[in-house]
């Protein structure tokens, strides 16, 4: 399953260097919030949904099942073996990126933040994970 939501996202963003930055891409995704702002008065609203409709929908999924377990959880021995031989450094990302979303998600549950909007954030966040790790940017 794993395999195929990544090939998703990947077929349908194409090339992941035509987006200068994770906010960039985060935009394309539709997951950014919009704004209606006159004068001295800012207003945001929700999310945007300009963006890929498709990728949008596989991060929201893809961060709904992320957060559920608890922050601090050690790997299943099938996540260890699907890491045998890659790259210590993407999975220290990928390890700091699973973190950081678990635990940005429990901050916005403790601040009373609607589940969906916190489930969304993380899915932005995901998205900018995501972008760094497809082009190299894992620092």
């Amino acid at each position: 399953m794993k395999n195929i939501l990544h090939t998703i996202i990947k077929v349908e963003t194409s090339d992941f260097e035509r987006f200068p930055n994770a906010k960039a891409y985060a935009s394309y995704t539709g997951l950014t919030t919009g704004e209606h702002s006159s004068g001295d008065k800012n207003n945001r609203i929700g999310i945007t949904k300009q963006g890929n409709t498709v990728i949008r929908k596989t991060l929201v999924e893809c961060a709904q099942s992320l957060v559920k377990g608890n922050v601090y959880a050690k790997k299943s021995q099938g996540l260890k073996s699907r890491q045998k031989g890659m790259d210590v450094n993407i999975i220290a990302y990928a390890d700091k990126a699973t973190e950081r979303l678990k635990k940005k998600y429990q901050k916005l549950i403790e601040r009373n933040v609607p589940r969906n909007k916190a489930i969304v954030a993380v899915a932005r966040e995901l998205a900018c994970f995501i972008w760094g790790m497809e082009t190299g940017n894992i620092h």
